[in-house]
């Protein structure tokens, strides 16, 4: 209660929850626009997705001890993850396309667990941050803090979704992601080779969660085993969202960023992680009441 009354009482503390809230939104929305694309077409749900934004924070990790400068490390990650994506898709994903969901689920979550154990091999466990050197910019007389590595993260966050949704409407490749999620079977008729859209839009996911990985890296904390959180955060988005709605993932994005900041300051950083899964668990009921209401008017 003692939180709650300092945020009534001093608006510029719920002003710096909120906009950097929004800034971490961003990137939640950015690794949820590939769980939507992934899901929507393939009928897949990626539990590994979390994971993918970990493998793509450690090349920003590498890159920093290399040397170079993390920044640089946004296209390489998006390069290196379409290729392990890319992988995956031909060794395990290809064999769950068009069946179960529940399948899929088993499968990817196998395929998470083996990242966290490669990763926790490869780079150790301890929490990382690739400093990207910045600084932060102060406003309202400092009241209000924001980093700018973070500010940049967002910006880069929007040119991506902004270059995605461009190259789903102009390119053919795109095209034939769109017609293959509307209709695979009809797509096939019009010869559309369906399994090369499999294997590009599951390395697109996958270059889309690398890209947010070494932001995250940059602007927050990687851990080998901190994967879940994104996957969880991706879903639930999603679901809120609906798929094939990319103004909606950016929204329920931005809004999960700031409430989950807002819990954060009010319950405490220790229960951040909790809000999460108990905010999930809202979602879902709230989505099968919304469900079970429109069967009845079927009926």
């Amino acid at each position: 209660m003692d939180n709650i009354t300092i945020l009534l009482e001093a608006p510029v503390i719920t002003l710096d929850l909120v906009l950097n809230g929004l800034l971490i939104g961003a990137l939640f929305a950015l690794a949820a626009y590939g769980m939507a694309l992934v899901w929507g077409v393939m009928n897949i749900i990626n539990i590994a997705q979390g994971e993918f934004v970990m493998l793509g924070g450690y090349v920003a990790i590498v890159m920093g001890v290399a040397g170079i400068h993390p920044l640089f490390a946004v296209p390489v990650a998006a390069a290196f993850m379409y290729v392990i994506g890319w992988a995956l898709f031909h060794l395990v994903i290809f064999r769950v396309v068009d069946r179960d969901i529940f399948i899929s689920i088993l499968a990817t979550f196998g395929i998470s667990i083996v990242l966290q154990q490669l990763m926790n091999t490869l780079f150790g466990g301890n929490v990382q941050v690739a400093d990207a050197g910045l600084g932060t910019a102060l406003l309202m007389g400092g009241m209000v803090t924001l980093a700018k590595i973070k500010l940049l993260a967002f910006a880069l966050a929007t040119v991506l979704a902004v270059a995605l949704v461009i190259f789903l409407r102009r390119s053919r490749l795109g095209q034939a992601i769109r017609a293959t999620a509307q209709n695979a079977r009809a797509a096939r008729v019009l010869g559309i080779d369906t399994d090369r859209v499999y294997a590009a839009t599951y390395g697109l996911n996958a270059a889309l969660c690398g890209a947010c990985g070494a932001l995250v890296a940059m602007a927050y904390t990687i851990h080998p085993y901190i994967g879940l959180p994104y996957t969880i955060r991706s879903f639930m988005i999603v679901v809120v969202a609906g798929l094939g709605n990319l103004a909606g993932v950016i929204a329920a994005g931005l809004g999960l960023g700031a409430a989950e900041n807002i819990a954060g300051f009010v319950l405490g950083t220790q229960y951040q992680l909790a809000f999460v899964f108990l905010l999930l668990v809202v979602v879902l009921v709230w989505r099968n009441w919304r469900l079970a209401r429109r069967r009845q008017y079927l009926k």
